[in-house]
């Protein structure tokens, strides 16, 4: 039952999507139907569009903390997508993109890696929108 809610989590699917458009980059990415495919498709099509402004936003904020070529492809993903979704997704709290993204790492992470994302979106999410204004 917990994998079935995870499996209908949208933040899941658009790591998901990620990770193979990464490991496969001439795969075309399918969007199928979904409550909230709008949401997956921008967010997934967005950070894929916006990859090298993340990396370096990230680079700005984060300095020696983050090193996207060392990072495990996954938790770089689930970074790099929170932290579009920080910049160009007003509408949603900055609170809830945290909490959305440390609670689906359960099914992606160990939990040493869960308290490092943890500890790395906080500090995006308090620069990021500052940057904005």
């Amino acid at each position: 039952m917990v994998q079935e809610k995870f499996d209908k989590n949208p933040r899941i699917i658009v790591v998901q999507k990620l990770y193979s458009y990464f490991i496969n980059k001439d795969s075309e990415i399918s969007f199928p139907k979904h409550r909230f495919k709008k949401f997956i498709k921008d967010t997934v099509s967005g950070t894929i569009e916006r990859e090298e402004l993340l990396l370096e936003n990230l680079n700005i904020i984060l300095k020696d903390e983050f090193n996207p070529s060392r990072t495990d492809l996954i938790l770089k993903l689930m970074i790099l997508s929170a932290t579009f979704e920080l910049m160009f997704s007003h509408k949603t709290p900055i609170k809830v993109i945290v909490s959305e993204y440390v609670k689906i790492s359960d099914f992606f992470l160990e939990k040493a890696h869960k308290g490092y994302l943890n500890a790395i979106l906080d500090k995006v999410s308090k620069n990021v929108r500052k940057m904005d204004e």
